[in-house]
């Protein structure tokens, strides 16, 4: 097998693990008990990765990853478990990288829009009930069907009030528009607000491609979005964003098929804030675009203290498995301890219930898959120590770092291009413009056939009733302007 191929993971001194790149689209898990050495062992697959040329993208969600961008540096415990493990060759190398950071802080600003987002994972972040969550979906589609993108939250606001003037226009499409329902969804908006949302939903718009790059040596480059004060904010926000993310790239990119490394992969750290809360229905679509997206060259792996807080459905997918420490003080505890060492293939030489209560820092079970996808037995291993620096940067490091970066002053200044709100904003102007200027018209033509007839109220629209009913009348005709979405809510650009 090609060097490239295999990644190291660690080793027991008679025998070393690695997985195998052409397996790695078939997403892993590691999981363990706080202090345990999750971080690092995130920092090492990403590392991997980046070596073989597959951009990674990681949340850093105590801001403690950033020093896999600096060299790692010598120390007696790094010299130890080199020797230990039997690696030959380890050299202390830094990894190309590149910081994001949803309130621009700590690395590039990045955003989405509102209809990138999509109606589905909106209602999960602001928490709606069905019948809210029904209207914010005629809010979209009315919106899609039009053409009329929602790209920040004053355009939200925009068409929820317009929903809300005119829906008795709009019932015969829609259904009943509860202005209560309407109501409920602005305040959830103010909430946001509040949390951060204004700084997330908007543009310019993260491109793809940015975090997919290269350096120039050919090594994958590392996004690390710097999560410590989002997740102390809105834990709902974080979740929210990352499985955008996750639905965009499912949407966007092409199918590969069976490829000797991944095209891109992502680190889902706090895993089980995705799950938290969540409909069943939302569920659902996540373990399909995991299933799937995997087809489309992206590898998912995800970080959390238990599998188990991980839906069973989601868990069956995952190809490698690494399990540090867990404790078990209570019943509850050790039952959980039970359901996770069953997830292992068994080793007839390790007794995995009784080795995750006593793995030290740095130790972990790990199973992964061979050539044929087959998983392996369950081996009790030491992880290998990165080649770049434990720990984070300094702030001015950081800020040398993003000083240098290749996207520097993209993404910096917000862009308020024309939208929902401009447009509703204008034909209402123009709009009253059309209506003074026909009620003037009439009233000198009243006044000058006054004495010739009676005075009589014209049953004639004005141009804000007619707008209003040939655009209920022209939903769903418009198919060369609809706007497709997909699975799980984002715009569809495959």
């Amino acid at each position: 097998m090609p060097e490239s191929k295999q990644l190291l993971i660690g080793g027991n001194g008679q025998q070393t693990v690695f997985m195998n790149a052409s397996m790695a689209n078939r997403h892993g898990m590691v999981a363990g008990a706080t202090g345990t050495g999750k971080t690092v062992t995130l920092q090492i697959l990403a590392e991997n990765f980046s070596k073989i040329g597959v951009p990674v993208f990681l949340a850093d969600v105590k801001g403690d990853v950033s020093g896999i961008g600096k060299a790692a540096m010598a120390h007696p415990k790094i010299a130890e478990r080199i020797d230990t493990i039997g690696i030959d060759g380890y050299q202390m190398n830094p990894s190309p990288v590149v910081f994001w950071d949803l309130f621009g802080e700590k690395g590039h600003p990045i955003r989405t829009t509102v209809s990138e987002i999509g109606p589905l994972l909106l209602s999960n972040l602001l928490e709606l009930n069905g019948i809210q969550t029904g209207i914010l979906y005629s809010c979209f589609k009315i919106a899609d069907d039009q053409g009329m993108l929602i790209l920040d939250l004053k355009d939200l606001r925009s068409m929820l009030i317009w929903m809300g003037d005119n829906r008795a226009t709009l019932k015969s499409e829609y259904g009943n528009i509860s202005t209560a329902s309407i109501g409920v969804i602005q305040r959830g908006l103010l909430v946001l607000d509040e949390q951060g949302a204004e700084f997330l939903l908007g543009e310019p718009a993260i491109e793809l491609q940015d975090l997919m790059s290269h350096d120039f040596s050919g090594r994958g480059v590392i996004n690390i979005l710097d999560a410590s004060k989002l997740i102390q904010s809105s834990p709902k926000l974080y979740s929210t964003f990352l499985l955008w993310l996750l639905s965009e790239l499912f949407e966007a990119l092409p199918e590969v098929g069976d490829a000797e490394k991944p095209k891109f992969v992502m680190f889902f750290d706090e895993a089980h804030l995705l799950f938290k809360d969540a409909p069943k229905v939302l569920i659902n679509k996540i373990e399909q675009v995991v299933r799937l997206i995997r087809s489309k060259g992206v590898g998912i792996y995800f970080v959390s203290q238990s599998p188990l807080d991980i839906p069973e459905e989601i868990l069956g997918q995952l190809g490698l498995k690494i399990q540090h420490a867990l404790r078990a003080f209570t019943p509850k505890d050790q039952k959980a301890v039970r359901m996770v060492a069953g997830t292992f293939r068994a080793n007839p030489n390790i007794d995995t219930g009784t080795v995750i209560t006593q793995l030290g820092v740095g130790e972990a079970l790990v199973s992964t898959l061979d050539e044929e996808g087959i998983p392996t037995q369950v081996e009790q291993i030491l992880i290998r120590p990165p080649e770049s620096r434990i720990g984070p940067m300094s702030s001015t490091e950081r800020e040398e770092q993003i000083g240098r970066s290749p996207y520097r002053g993209r993404y910096d200044t917000p862009l308020d291009r024309e939208s929902a709100y401009e447009m509703l904003i204008k034909r209402a102007e123009k709009n009253a413009a059309q209506e003074q200027a026909i009620e003037k018209e009439e009233q000198a033509r009243e006044a000058a056939d006054k004495a010739a007839r009676p005075s009589r109220r014209s049953s004639r629209q004005t141009p804000t009733e007619a707008f209003i009913s040939s655009a209920a009348r022209s939903i769903g005709s418009q198919l060369g302007r609809r706007i497709i979405r997909g699975i799980l809510g984002s715009l569809f650009k495959g």
